[in-house]
């Protein structure tokens, strides 16, 4: 099937409340084009250069996601044009991207990365950390960034039950966050493999890559 065809199926199957994050990492221009001519316009890479290489050539209404772990260091790069960045996982980061923004006078969503897997490797904030950094009076002082939600990546598992649990856990997150803090209402979780348990569990925005652009260049 084509990249159009595929975008479209997803699409078909997408509830209208949920914001599809096309993963486009590693994906040459072509392929991006084709997803872009077909209506798409919410793309995410996970390595800020090839991010930046691309927002260079392509359509300026392109919103560009930065998905991928975030090195401080390289927050200057993209902080003239990122739409949203997922996984803000520390509050040193959280004041660099505001740093940063503010030298281009803008704002910059964000979307804070919260550790529900079982595994090591995933990055992300605890319950309490997450409840520490948007009480505190340093974090009401950061004007140039706009927290807009949560996300989360669930156990890289066969075991679907760990994964819906893993969800749930989120969504209960999102729920109390929500009640207190009237900026957050999106819930960033579910992928290629896991993304309609994800809505099911409450997911506002799913990111999907393989399903569209078919299997990722790694070379």
């Amino acid at each position: 099937m084509s990249i159009e065809a595929n975008l479209n199926k997803i699409k078909r199957l997408l509830p209208e409340q949920v914001t599809l994050v096309a993963v486009s990492k590693t994906k040459p221009n072509n392929d991006i084009m084709e997803a872009y001519n077909a209506g798409q316009k919410v793309f995410g890479e996970n390595k800020i250069q090839e991010m930046t290489q691309k927002w260079e050539v392509l359509p300026k209404d392109i919103e560009w996601h930065m998905i991928g772990h975030v090195q401080r260091n390289k927050v200057k790069y993209m902080a003239a044009y990122v739409s949203l960045i997922h996984g803000v996982d520390s509050f040193k980061l959280l004041k660099e991207i505001d740093k940063q923004a503010k030298k281009h006078d803008r704002s910059i969503d964000c979307l804070l990365q919260i550790h529900i897997a079982e595994e090591d490797s995933k990055f992300g904030l605890d319950e309490d950390e997450l409840t520490t950094i948007l009480s505190s009076e340093e974090y009401k002082n950061l004007k140039n960034i706009n927290v807009i939600g949560l996300m989360g990546m669930a156990t890289f598992t066969q075991d679907k039950g760990q994964i819906e649990k893993e969800f749930k856990n989120l969504h209960r997150i999102f729920k109390k966050i929500k009640k207190s803090t009237s900026s957050i209402s999106i819930l960033s979780m579910g992928m290629s493999g896991d993304y309609a348990m994800a809505i099911s569990e409450g997911s506002t925005m799913v990111r999907i890559g393989s399903s569209i652009f078919g299997a990722r260049n790694y070379h």
